[in-house]
């Protein structure tokens, strides 16, 4: 049985709320950012729950951070700037927490991170900034990401990532277009999986979601 928590993590600018569900047999530690908080994004959002759903399926245990201005969480909002050195906290404080829990081979628990929208974008961001200090993600997962010029919001310069990527998009996005995330994606060669029918909330869509979470899964765990 998995433990649900809210914890409260030190963070750059003030306390930092976490949702944390446990595993009893934790195969990895899956960290998942939330869409814009101007927006009405929240850690709640069911595209994020979605994805904390599909990695618990698969033994890991699950962070859900509230960006700033968020629920619990202190500071205001930074357009991903002082998001992204939040989330870094967030994962500072689950190594040092898990720091014990290791794979059968006696690693520790690999890291996956995902993110849904300005949360993706914030998760390209974090993915760089750890594989800088030599703490790459085994895997990312982004979800309608943030990328280009998005109406009403800002241009988001998302940072590039490493070719086993899984980017899921909807065709029918009208928040953020999928010609922006193909744009994005082309000088990466970087494969973009394509939901037929999905705006931008995968409303009806979410189980296809998962389902494509799950089928990937098989490809990264050989």
């Amino acid at each position: 049985m998995s433990r649900h928590e809210r914890i409260l993590v030190d963070g750059p600018d003030g306390k930092i709320e976490v949702f944390v569900e446990g595993h009893e047999n934790p195969q990895g530690i899956a960290l998942i950012a939330h869409p814009h908080p101007l927006f009405g994004g929240t850690a709640d959002n069911k595209v994020v729950t979605t994805l904390a759903r599909a990695f618990r399926e698969r033994g890991c245990i699950t962070l859900r951070p509230s960006f700033r201005g968020v629920g619990g969480s202190e500071g205001e909002h930074d357009h991903g700037d002082a998001e992204t050195d939040d989330v870094l906290a967030v994962h500072d404080w689950a190594r040092a927490r898990y720091a014990n829990v290791l794979t059968a081979a006696g690693a520790p628990l690999p890291l996956y991170l995902a993110g849904f929208s300005f949360g993706a974008y914030v998760t390209t961001r974090l993915a760089k900034r750890l594989a800088a200090v030599g703490d790459p993600p085994k895997w990312l997962v982004l979800v309608g990401t943030a990328a280009g010029f998005v109406e009403g919001m800002r241009h988001y310069e998302t940072e590039a990532v490493g070719p086993d990527t899984l980017v899921i998009h909807g065709a029918e996005d009208e928040t953020v277009r999928l010609a922006n995330v193909l744009a994005w994606a082309q000088p990466m060669d970087l494969p973009v999986v394509v939901v037929p029918g999905a705006d931008h909330f995968f409303h009806r869509r979410l189980h296809l979601l998962r389902d494509i979470i799950q089928r990937a899964w098989a490809g990264v765990h050989p």
